[in-house]
C-alpha cells in the first residue's frame, strides 16, 4: 500500500501549488487522472486577478467587485481574505517563474474583463493559464518530495477513525482500485462542465471530487450555480473553443446576423456585464429569433492589437477559417465554471478531519452565485497557500495508516454493470443542458432529478470499475446533488436563473447538500452583501 506525508488528488494549479508549498513538510503524491498537464488550468485564456498598479486600483475595488459579480451570495470574509492574498499570490507565481507580460516601460501589462472596473487581470498572451500549468509542473517534476502518478484515478476516500486516511486509487489498465493512505488528503481535482452537452472544459471536468468528497459525508454548497462562458467557437460537431472574455475588454461586441449590437438592451455595462447577464442575454437573443449562434466582433480594432494581444486564439480561428481582425466570429454560450463544491474554511479544510479541497472543486464563498472573470487562478493559489500554512502549523499529524482495512463493503466488491456508458453519458450531458443550462424551470428540474435517481439503480455504485464507469458515477451524483439544489432554490441569482422564479429571495443562503440527509437544505449567509 503507497503511503504518502499528503496526497493531493488533481494536477492542476491548484494542486501543483500546494505540492510545491508542502514539499517541504514531507513526501508529496499528486494523483493525474490524465496527463499532468490535463486540466482546466492549462485551457485557462485570460489571466489571474490581482491588484498590482496600486495608482489605479485597490483592494477595497477588487472586493467591490466580487461581490457584485457574486450576486448576494458571497461570504464577505472569505472574499476580503482571498483578495486580500491576491497581490501575494500573484507575486509567488512571478518568483516561481510564470512568464506575464510586461509593457514597454517594464510594468506589469493589465488587461480588463466584464464586471471589473480596473484592469487588474495579469496574464501571459491569451494562454495564462498554460503558462502557469507548465511553470509549476516543471518545478514539481524537479522537485525531489512531489511524486506525480499520470493515468491514475481516486474512485473513492477513505476514512479510518472519522479521518480522511487516504484513497481508493485505480493504476492504468486496470479495474481494481488499490488503497493509497496519507496523513492528510487535498482534492485539487477541478469542476464538473462535462456534465452538459456544450461545454469549455476538458474531458476529465467529471466533477470527481465533489461526488467523492459527498460519498465520504462531507458537505456541498451551491451546486446549481453553474457558470456559462458567453463566447465559445460555433462549430457543430466539435468540441468547444473558449473565445476570451479578454476580447469584449479589448473592444469586441457581441451581434446579432444583421450587425446590430444587442447588449446594451440588457445591461448598461454592455460587453463588460458580468457572464452570467450576457450569457442569458445571448441565449434569449437566439431563443427569440431562433438563432443557432450570435457573432464576436474585434474587427473594429487595430489588427497588431488583436494579434498581439490574442495570438493563440487568432491562430486557431484562422485555422478553422475565420479571421478574427477582419470579420465577426460565431460564437455560443457553454458551460464553464463550477462556482459550488466541497464546502471549505478559510485553511481549506472540509467538514471531514484530514480532508482538504482546493481550486474549483471547493466552495470557499469567494464566487458566490457568480464568479468574477480570472478570480478562480487567484482563488487556487490563495488557497493552497492557506492549506500549506494550516498543516505547517499543526504541531502533529496523525501517522500515516499502513494497514489495510480488515474487509470492503459488500456493495464495492460487486462486478460493474453491464452498460453502455458512452451512450448513458451522451444522455447525462444532453438531459443536463436541457433542464439545468443557462436558463431553468420547475417541470424539467423535476423530470432531470427523478432521471439521475433511477439512473443510479442502473449503474451502481462501486468503487472497483473502469475509468469510464467512475466517471459516470460521479457525473450522475454531481447532476443529482446539482438538479436537487437548484430545486431547493425558489429564486433566481447570479447564474441560477429558474423561469418560474425570477425574483430575488430576501435572505442569501447557501444550498447545502450532505449524503445522510434527506435532501439539501438552505443555510443562510452572516453578512452576505
Amino acid at each position: 500500500m503507497p503511503f504518502f506525508d499528503f496526497l493531493i488528488i488533481g494536477s492542476g494549479a491548484a494542486g501543483l501549488s500546494a505540492a510545491l508549498g508542502l514539499s517541504h513538510l514531507g513526501q508529496v503524491g499528486i494523483v493525474s487522472k490524465g496527463r499532468a498537464n490535463d486540466s482546466a488550468s492549462d485551457w485557462a485564456q485570460g489571466g489571474i486577478a490581482a491588484v498590482m498598479d496600486m495608482d489605479h486600483d485597490s483592494i477595497a475595488l477588487h472586493i467591490e467587485d466580487t461581490l457584485g459579480a457574486g450576486a448576494g451570495l458571497c461570504h464577505p470574509e472569505a472574499v476580503r481574505q482571498i483578495i486580500g492574498h491576491g497581490t501575494e499570490a500573484a507575486h509567488q507565481l512571478i518568483a516561481w517563474g510564470v512568464p506575464f507580460d510586461r509593457q514597454s516601460d517594464g510594468n506589469w501589462h493589465l488587461t480588463r474583463e466584464g464586471g471589473h472596473q480596473a484592469r487588474r487581470v495579469l496574464h501571459s498572451a491569451d494562454t495564462t493559464g498554460h503558462a502557469i500549468e507548465s511553470t509549476l509542473l516543471r518545478r514539481a517534476l524537479a522537485e525531489p518530495a512531489v511524486q506525480i502518478a499520470e493515468e491514475h484515478y481516486a474512485s473513492d476516500l477513505w476514512l479510518s477513525g472519522g479521518r480522511c486516511a487516504g484513497a481508493w486509487v485505480l493504476a492504468p489498465g486496470s479495474d481494481r482500485s488499490e488503497l493509497w493512505s496519507a496523513r492528510a488528503v487535498i482534492l485539487a481535482s477541478g469542476g464538473a462542465g462535462q456534465l452538459y452537452l456544450h461545454t469549455s472544459n476538458p474531458l476529465v471536468a467529471t466533477g470527481d471530487g465533489i461526488a467523492l468528497a459527498y460519498r465520504a459525508g462531507a458537505e456541498i454548497a451551491n451546486l446549481e450555480f453553474v457558470q456559462f462562458h458567453p463566447t465559445t467557437l460555433y462549430r457543430p460537431g466539435s468540441a468547444p473553443f473558449l473565445l476570451s472574455e479578454a476580447l469584449r475588454g479589448e473592444g469586441a461586441l457581441l451581434r446579432l446576423p444583421d450587425g446590430s449590437a444587442f447588449l446594451e438592451h440588457y445591461d448598461p455595462r454592455a460587453e463588460l456585464a458580468p457572464r452570467d447577464i450576457v450569457a442569458r442575454a445571448i441565449d434569449a437573443e437566439m431563443r427569440r429569433r431562433h438563432l443557432a449562434y450570435v457573432t464576436l466582433d474585434i474587427s473594429a480594432q487595430p489588427s497588431t492589437l488583436v494579434q498581439q494581444h490574442f495570438p493563440a486564439i487568432s491562430a486557431y480561428c484562422r485555422a478553422q477559417g475565420y479571421d478574427l481582425t477582419r470579420e465577426p466570429i460565431p460564437v455560443v454560450p457553454a458551460a464553464h465554471y463550477t462556482c459550488g463544491g466541497v464546502v471549505v474554511d478559510a485553511a481549506g479544510r472540509s467538514t471531514i478531519p484530514g480532508l482538504y479541497a482546493v481550486g474549483e472543486v471547493s466552495s470557499t464563498g469567494l464566487h458566490g452565485a457568480n464568479r468574477l472573470a480570472s478570480n478562480s487562478l487567484l482563488e487556487c493559489v490563495v488557497g493552497a497557500a492557506a492549506i500549506v500554512v494550516d498543516l505547517e502549523g499543526q504541531s502533529h499529524l496523525p501517522d500515516c495508516p499502513r494497514q489495510m482495512p480488515g474487509h470492503l463493503t459488500e456493495q464495492s466488491a460487486t462486478a460493474t454493470p453491464e452498460i453502455d456508458i458512452a451512450v448513458l453519458r451522451q444522455t447525462l450531458q444532453a438531459g443536463m443542458w436541457q433542464a439545468a443550462g443557462i436558463i431553468r424551470n420547475d417541470e424539467s428540474l423535476r423530470s432531470a432529478s427523478a432521471l439521475w435517481h433511477e439512473l443510479a439503480t442502473r449503474i451502481g455504485d462501486n468503487l472497483y470499475g473502469p475509468r469510464p464507469y467512475q466517471e459516470l458515477r460521479n457525473l450522475r451524483q454531481c447532476a443529482e446533488i446539482l438538479t436537487r439544489s437548484a430545486l431547493l432554490r425558489e429564486e433566481s441569482r447570479g447564474c441560477h436563473f429558474n423561469s418560474d422564479h425570477p425574483q430575488l429571495r430576501s435572505v442569501a443562503a447557501d444550498s447545502i447538500s450532505q449524503r445522510d440527509q434527506q435532501g439539501p437544505i438552505l443555510r443562510p449567509i452572516p453578512g452576505a452583501i
